[in-house]
């Protein structure tokens, strides 16, 4: 009977006074999931929110006059939400790695305008009244693990004495752990000179593929071994995960994954995709350093016949010569070497061009000029000219070649980069197994917070008992009857002048003298380019730093030569092999048309 009646009851209401709320905004839960805001000075703009949006209800929208930094990881960019498909899971909040997504507590939308559902949040919210945040990243809501997975390194002690490389690699499980940090965001693929497929890579081996990430790295990158061990890793600066925590060891996993397959079948999956028909145009190369070795790589690939000379004994460049196999393994160069020679590619060593470069001209269709920086620069301060002054060039070249060095008690190394380090680390070494102790100092120009090695060279040398004397300059070598006494320096008060020019200027009441009866200095390195002859130095055309002028391909002014790697574009390997593969497309261009 009283479910037949219910419906009257209804009926009861029709003569009460109606009571309506107005459309507004009410408080909200602390944690309620309303629309979105974003910093827009945190956000970078990686798209890390749109990419794990299942409904995807975010795009990534240009935005003119947002600043850009591909170094520092930086783009121009900001998200933009489709009101329609979002389901507020916050997924997005959870995962951004800036901190610079969050949901507000607004959640009320009243418009017939369609557009006003598709918008860029800021910091104000959907109607620019500042609502409260509600759901925002938290401690136990981060998806991001922020923690570098720790690279196993042998201790001072271990080290100090030996060449034996210092960083033993990763191990299964560690590579693993630190492969599933990555967010695959490619901030780092376009930080990189040679745009590596570091998010493929790490994909890779996060799936247990090594094989794959292997082949990732082949896809630009025919120095995977010397690169996983001493790249200057700028995709790292660039890892959207350094933001808030520790950037990914993508170098160290370039590494593992390298170390983890064999060489042989390394040089199988390098082959892949080379063209086996021969094209018939022959390349000379000058230089078997990073740019020489990565410009025959490619030409190699694509059917050209390749010839490398080298003027030492092995190929390698500044890698071998400039690099202490503490740091670089010389075994691990040769393995890169092995794996670009079964492409095809001829390398004759200990082979000085002298003044022949008018045969290369006309033997062979297009030439290019890729020698390193073998000549090492003196500061010219008195003294310098005494035989105990040395080039850290030089030594380190000699060290290579395991030629005998006069190793005294008391070494100074003038410099304040990673040479100047490279050099005193390596000297120490021998100090210590000639005398039982080190007895070295550095003097930097810089002070300690700008000095041009990198953080981790500075690190050891003070583990491994180095001294660091930071803005100081050096004034003279101290020569006294004809027996080097030590080096004079003066304090650094700055570096440049107004207009960014190098001009230092001192304090010349500070002066230090530095006990030293050996000198060594490691202040900048400059090319040898005495092997072209006065007539083609006379050809060329040169810029004011005394580097061949080339166009964007690398071709110089002469149609049939180029010039690539530290020779024009300074020290650097990652930077080499990248202008190696910008070479080596302006080639095989040229040769395609000739």
């Amino acid at each position: 009977m009283k479910s037949i009646l219910a419906p009257l009851k209804a009926l009861s209401f029709l003569g009460r006074e109606p009571v309506t709320l107005p459309i507004a905004p009410r408080p909200a839960a602390p944690n309620y999931r309303g629309f979105h805001i974003n910093d827009w000075e945190k956000c970078i703009g990686c798209g890390t929110c749109a990419t794990i949006c299942d409904n995807y209800a975010i795009r990534m929208v240009d935005i003119k006059d947002l600043s850009s930094d591909p170094i520092k990881g930086i783009k121009p960019r900001r998200p933009a939400i489709d009101y329609g498909r979002c389901c507020w899971c916050a997924l997005c909040v959870d995962v951004c790695p800036t901190g610079s997504l969050a949901l507000s507590r607004e959640y009320v939308h009243i418009g017939l305008d369609l557009n006003t559902f598709f918008i860029l949040p800021d910091e104000k919210g959907m109607h620019g009244l500042g609502f409260p945040k509600g759901w925002a990243k938290s401690s136990d809501s981060d998806l991001l693990d922020l923690k570098r997975q720790p690279i196993p390194e042998l201790t001072a002690k271990e080290r100090q004495d030996s060449f034996v490389e210092i960083v033993q690699g990763f191990d299964d499980q560690t590579a693993l752990l630190e492969a599933s940090r990555c967010i695959q965001c490619g901030m780092c693929h376009d930080a990189c000179p040679t745009h590596m497929h570091a998010p493929e890579y790490i994909r890779a081996i996060w799936a247990g593929e090594l094989e794959e990430a292997v082949q990732q790295i082949y896809r630009t990158n025919p120095l995977a071994n010397v690169c996983g061990r001493v790249c200057t890793h700028r995709c790292e600066t660039a890892c959207s995960i350094g933001v808030r925590g520790k950037a990914i060891s993508i170098r160290w996993l370039k590494r593992y994954a390298m170390d983890k397959v064999s060489h042989e079948r390394i040089k199988q999956i390098a082959s892949k995709g080379r063209n086996t028909i021969e094209s018939g145009k022959k390349v000379a190369i000058v230089g078997a350093g990073p740019a020489g070795l990565t410009a025959a790589y490619d030409l190699a690939r694509q059917g050209h016949a390749v010839t490398i000379f080298e003027a030492l004994e092995k190929p390698g460049g500044m890698m071998r010569y400039g690099i202490p196999e503490y740091r670089l393994p010389y075994d691990k160069i040769d393995e890169d070497i092995d794996v670009i020679e079964s492409m095809g590619v001829d390398i004759r060593c200990n082979v000085h061009i002298g003044h022949q470069m008018a045969s290369l001209e006309n033997d062979f269709d297009a030439t290019l000029i890729a020698i390193g920086l073998h000549g090492g620069r003196s500061t010219r301060v008195p003294g310098t000219d005494h035989p105990h002054v040395y080039s850290a060039i030089d030594l380190l070249r000699r060290l290579t070649l395991k030629e005998k060095i006069e190793v005294k008690k008391k070494i100074v190394v003038i410099g304040g980069g990673n040479v100047a380090f490279d050099i005193a680390r390596s000297l120490a070494r021998l100090q210590r197994n000639l005398f039982g102790e080190v007895k070295v100092v550095i003097t930097a120009l810089e002070d300690r917070e700008n000095l041009l090695a990198s953080p981790v060279e500075v690190k050891e040398a003070n583990e491994e008992e180095l001294q660091l004397f930071t803005s100081r300059g050096p004034r003279r070598c101290v020569v006294k009857d004809g027996t080097l006494m030590g080096l004079e320096t003066v304090r650094c008060i700055s570096i440049f002048d107004e207009q960014g020019r190098f001009h230092p200027k001192y304090d010349d009441s500070d002066l230090i003298f530095h006990e030293a009866d050996m000198v060594v200095e490691a202040i900048g390195q400059a090319p040898q380019l005495d092997f072209l002859g006065d007539e083609l130095t006379e050809r060329l055309e040169w810029d004011k730093r005394g580097r061949p002028v080339i166009n964007q391909g690398g071709c110089t002014s002469e149609p049939w030569l180029w010039a690539a790697g530290d020779v024009v574009e300074g020290p650097d390997v990652i930077h080499a092999i990248a202008a190696g593969h910008r070479v080596a497309n302006s080639i095989h261009q040229y040769l395609s048309i000739k």
